[in-house]
């Protein structure tokens, strides 16, 4: 995993986001000023931030707590490229007796990623404000 610029890493978060979530008003009014002061503010802070590179540049990160995946994003140009799995491998490497994670219900490409990968729905719920929207919470366990 390379070491990362946070302005860069935020930049592929505001695109993912955007891609990712039609459904998310909070998402779809984000600005790329916004999404680096969050990024800045209430993930580099807490989390342990690894990024991966494709052809020469930053193209996702996994941001980790713990065993809990507090998010995973890939640009969208380079989705596909196996960039997600090889970061998820990457997190089970560091937590080896298993993951976490929660993703939208309606984000049904994360869902079927993460199934593909091992992990099991546990619960069904409603992430919290601002987004209150269904999600689901997985787990992988070796």
């Amino acid at each position: 995993m390379a070491d990362y610029d946070i302005s860069t890493v935020a930049a592929v978060w505001y695109r993912a986001g955007i891609d990712a979530y039609p459904y998310l008003p909070g998402w779809q009014n984000m600005t790329p000023e916004l999404a680096l002061e969050v990024f800045c503010q209430h993930i580099a802070p807490h989390c342990d931030v690894y990024v991966i590179e494709h052809q020469g540049t930053i193209a996702g990160y996994l941001a980790l707590k713990g065993s809990y995946v507090d998010r995973l994003y890939i640009d969208p140009g380079s989705q596909a490229l196996g960039l997600g799995t090889a970061l998820i491998e990457h997190a089970r490497r560091l937590q080896p007796e298993g993951l976490e994670l929660h993703t939208h219900q309606q984000n049904v490409t994360a869902c079927a990623f993460y199934e593909r990968l091992g992990f099991v729905a546990v619960r069904y719920g409603v992430s919290p404000p601002p987004e209150s929207a269904p999600d689901v919470e997985y787990h992988w366990r070796p």
